[in-house]
């Protein structure tokens, strides 16, 4: 039988065993975790670097494929060739929206600019080719000879008719518009035969409800105070400018919001929505529907399985570790579904 001495000996040799024992254990797990972080980071960098490259390739493609786009619908615009330069147009317009992604913004408003300009060129061709009127040349009143009977005076051709009241009359020195303006506390629609492919213009409506239903080609809405306007699929842009307190809903590949404050949207847009001098403006998807909304869809070439709603691009607002106090989403329990 052991000594208490040899005892308390041996208890106190054993506690270093176990406490470096203990260490040996605790010490590789903990290198093992430090290790694992360290290749997870790694990892994690060299995807995104990859990414980056990637990113940078398809935006080097992007440029050069919308560049040589550009170019041909400008020599199609200049030949004459206008239903041509549409549809190359058109196809210019959905090569942007399918590239928003992975575009910088600057690259997405360049784009955006670039297709505004060149539709605003193929109105203007459109209106310069058109057949001109023709003018009929009167003779010369002559003296009468002496002695001779007077001439009864032609009877003037009539005033062009004035514009109903409250329908667009379009810009300076442009056709008429399909739209309205100058309306005030009115229910004003148009349907699909009157809308097809059309450039509508809505100006200084003030407490007006406007339902759109059909294909327009583009939309304005233009100096719109306290408003609510229901359109169908817009095949190409929506300008909204100078307007405040409305709800609009709209679909189309392109949204530019200028100088507007106070208005909430409902929105299918394929590009990435952009707000300039805008405040308080809010989004929310696109709910509105009526019976043939699938078949105007169709015929807008609008892809209704893409929507940005929630993407907005806010040319005032530069900073990219926050957001834009200029916009918000709408919350799920205020949004309105049912507009009839």
């Amino acid at each position: 039988m052991a000594a208490p001495g040899e005892a308390a000996g041996a208890g106190v040799s054993l506690q270093p065993e176990v406490a470096a024992g203990s260490a040996a254990v605790v010490l590789p797990e903990r290198l093992q975790r430090r290790e694992a972080e360290r290749q997870q980071g790694v990892e994690r960098q060299r995807q995104k670097k990859e990414a980056q490259v990637v990113k940078e390739e398809q935006s080097e493609f992007f440029l050069a494929a919308f560049a040589r786009e550009r170019e041909a619908v400008e020599g199609l615009l200049a030949a004459g060739a206008l239903e041509e330069a549409a549809g190359r147009l058109q196809a210019l317009q959905k090569l942007l929206t399918g590239s928003v992604r992975f575009l910088a913004p600057y690259e997405v408003r360049q784009g955006q600019e670039a297709v505004a300009r060149l539709q605003g060129d193929l109105a203007a061709r459109r209106q310069q080719l058109q057949p001109k009127k023709k003018f009929a040349f009167r003779a010369l009143k002559k003296e009468a000879a002496p002695g001779s009977a007077p001439r009864l005076a032609e009877p003037a051709p009539p005033a062009p008719a004035a514009p109903g009241p409250g329908l667009a009359e379009g810009e300076a020195g442009g056709e008429p518009l399909c739209g309205f303006s100058g309306a005030q506390d009115a229910e004003l629609e148009l349907g699909p035969a009157e809308l097809r492919q059309r450039d509508v213009l809505l100006s200084e409506l003030r407490g007006c409800r406007v339902r759109l239903r059909g294909n327009p080609n583009t939309l304005r809405v233009r100096d719109c105070r306290g408003c609510t306007v229901l359109c169908g699929p817009v095949s190409t842009s929506v300008l909204v400018d100078g307007c405040s307190d409305c709800l609009l809903t709209l679909a189309c590949q392109q949204l530019r919001t200028h100088r507007t404050r106070g208005c909430r949207f409902y929105v299918q847009v394929t590009s990435r929505a952009v707000i300039e001098g805008c405040s308080e403006v809010s989004f929310a998807p696109y709910y509105w529907s009526y019976p043939g909304i699938e078949k105007d869809f169709e015929s807008s070439g609008l892809d209704r399985d893409s929507n940005n709603w929630n993407l907005v691009d806010d040319f005032d607002w530069l900073a990219t570790d926050k957001p834009s106090p200029n916009w918000s989403l709408i919350p799920e329990q205020e949004r309105i579904t049912c507009w009839d």
